[in-house]
């Protein structure tokens, strides 16, 4: 069945246009066609009342969302929650993310994750496991007694996700390089985070298939005089992509702001860290044992150290505007298709073309979501405007 999105302005790769429709067969794009285009006839159609129609949001860390922890229960219904808490605003694809835990966890997590593709659990495209291979010095609210250095016996556990994205953080001195280049060439997408790597670690494992850094800034080794660090591999480095949380709590605007002028800004993508606070109404969880609280948007554990965000997608684009200076298109792409081409899906997600699956989400003027498709299936959000 045809569906045709009318009366819209629609981002496309080339800039916004207003002389469109969307027409979708099934779950893809098949044409971007004037209105009175005769495939248009006979369809059924939505009217977007004028409002901005941009590809969905990609998420490449996501713990947790609806009150809904992933580490808590590593199961196909907690990324269902998860998923439907964060569709509300604009994701539309997420890997559920798996902070430090033992490595059974570890599989029951992987498990969960097949499963839920399965069973077509809407926007889940694989998993992220942030950890437990991590450095001490660096390892913020995770769980010392996890933390652990990655050999070759570990591998076919990180690889054994049939279907879907595997993404792992990891400290590049808590491994080897021989290592990263064995997971690459299995398709998984290495980045370090949680590091204390010196630039030298950080280049070679770059040379043996690192692609990206987690959180930028937080939790790795600093920008220094005499040693550029993790931060500063990650800013000389020209192919690789950093995730940046812009929640005003993990990093200064004017830090961000001079990372954006190091590096072509396809290279950075948005993440929200999300613990279960988003898309509920708690004001507290427990984390390993640990209570954290959300207190003005930032969720830290008693001694202040952050823990995640409660930061959704919508907002994190919202404040990369109106903090970091950035164009809405630019930050809305760093939002959808560079993190698709940064897990290797930039030919199918990200983008509104000929082709590409049918995840999309339509913006009133103010940034706010108002509906969302996945795979074709549309849903209207009548409550992000206040939730974000």
């Amino acid at each position: 069945m045809r569906t045709a999105l009318m009366n819209g302005r629609v981002l496309t790769p080339e800039g916004e246009r207003a002389d469109c429709a969307v027409l979708l067969r099934g779950a893809r794009i098949e044409a971007l066609v004037p209105p009175d285009d005769p495939r248009c006839r006979d369809v059924r159609v939505e009217d977007l009342g004028g409002q901005l129609l941009v590809p969905g949001f990609i998420d490449t860390q996501v713990n947790g969302g609806g009150g809904v922890l992933f580490n808590d229960g590593p199961d196909s219904g907690s990324i269902r929650a998860i998923g439907a808490a964060h569709r509300r605003f604009g994701t539309t694809g997420f890997l559920p993310t798996l902070i430090s835990d033992d490595l059974d966890v570890i599989a029951r997590a992987i498990a969960a994750v097949q499963s839920a593709i399965a069973a077509g659990v809407p926007g889940v495209l694989g998993i992220h496991i942030e950890g437990p291979f991590l450095n001490r010095a660096r390892r913020g609210v995770h769980d010392a007694k996890h933390l652990r250095k990655l050999d070759s016996s570990i591998v076919p556990l990180l690889c054994s996700l049939r279907t879907g994205k595997t993404l792992v953080t990891l400290a590049p001195e808590m491994t080897t390089p021989e290592v990263i280049s064995e997971l690459t060439a299995r398709g998984v997408i290495v980045a370090a985070g949680h590091s204390n790597a010196t630039f030298a670690q950080a280049m070679r494992a770059i040379a043996h298939g690192l692609r990206g850094f987690t959180h930028l800034f937080n939790a790795m080794s600093p920008l220094a005089p005499r040693e550029p660090g993790l931060v500063g591999a990650a800013l000389y480095d020209e192919s690789t992509w950093c995730g940046i949380i812009v929640d005003g709590h993990h990093v200064d605007p004017v830090t961000l702001e001079l990372a954006l002028r190091c590096k072509r800004h396809d290279r950075f993508v948005l993440v929200t860290d999300a613990m279960p606070a988003v898309g509920s109404d708690a004001d507290s969880f427990v984390l390993q044992g640990k209570i954290i609280r959300v207190v003005d948007g930032a969720c830290r554990d008693d001694a202040g150290t952050l823990a995640g965000t409660a930061l959704d997608m919508a907002t994190a684009i919202r404040k990369a505007i109106s903090t970091l200076g950035l164009e809405p298109a630019e930050a809305i792409r760093m939002a959808s298709q560079y993190p698709a081409d940064y897990i290797g899906m930039g030919h199918e997600l990200g983008r509104i073309a000929p082709g590409y699956r049918a995840n999309l989400a339509l913006v009133d003027d103010g940034l706010h979501v108002t509906r969302t498709w996945i795979d074709g299936v549309g849903v209207p959000h009548e409550t992000e405007q206040r939730a974000g």
